[in-house]
């Protein structure tokens, strides 16, 4: 079988982002089968219909990388209640212009990471709302929620947590199957 590469968007750009250590970790848990790679969100201009017609080189970049990959995993913590803004924005400039949506049929899955107790619940739903109308065929179950981020990684970002270890596993190995029976 052919190496799935796989964009991972995480949707906090702050330095020590749950979200980024729990990408990472994903990483490492991933079959040999998949390459996943980080694709960063956050020098992205704001989307602005105007500049469709000589849009800004990041957006072109972003939409030219994003259209190499197999699928997308998106790792997010929640802001009041829904997505990040830079998040927002990167679904936003590589889904137009109208006609040039660059997620368009690849298959994806979502993880919300929170130090709250409710794992980003409102964000996972909210942007698999969005993922539903750009076409990205969403992996339904299992349904990741990961609330109470401080107590799961160390000083140096790995996971300490064994029951979270072994959700995480369980997580990639169904989306391996999802990728793969979304895209062969």
């Amino acid at each position: 079988m052919k190496t799935k590469k796989i964009a991972v968007i995480v949707g906090s750009l702050r330095k020590e982002s749950f979200n980024r250590k729990m990408a990472l970790t994903l990483k490492s848990l991933s079959s040999e089968s998949f390459e996943l790679e980080i694709l960063e969100i956050g020098g992205l201009p704001f989307y602005n219909e105007d500049l469709d017609a000589t849009p800004p080189v990041e957006w072109t970049n972003f939409r030219n990388r994003l259209s190499a990959f197999d699928g997308v995993l998106f790792v997010t913590p929640e802001y009041n209640r829904s997505v990040p803004a830079v998040l927002k924005n990167a679904l936003d400039v590589a889904s137009r212009p109208y006609g040039k949506n660059c997620w368009n049929g690849k298959p994806g899955a979502v993880m919300t990471v929170s130090i709250g107790a409710i794992g980003g619940f409102g964000a996972n739903h909210h942007l698999r709302q969005m993922l539903t109308f750009l076409n990205v065929p969403t992996m339904q179950q299992p349904e990741a929620y990961i609330g109470n981020a401080y107590d799961l990684f160390d000083e140096k970002g790995n996971l300490t947590n064994e029951s979270t270890r072994g959700f995480l596993q369980g997580f990639m190995a169904l989306f391996a199957k999802w990728v793969v029976r979304n895209t062969d």
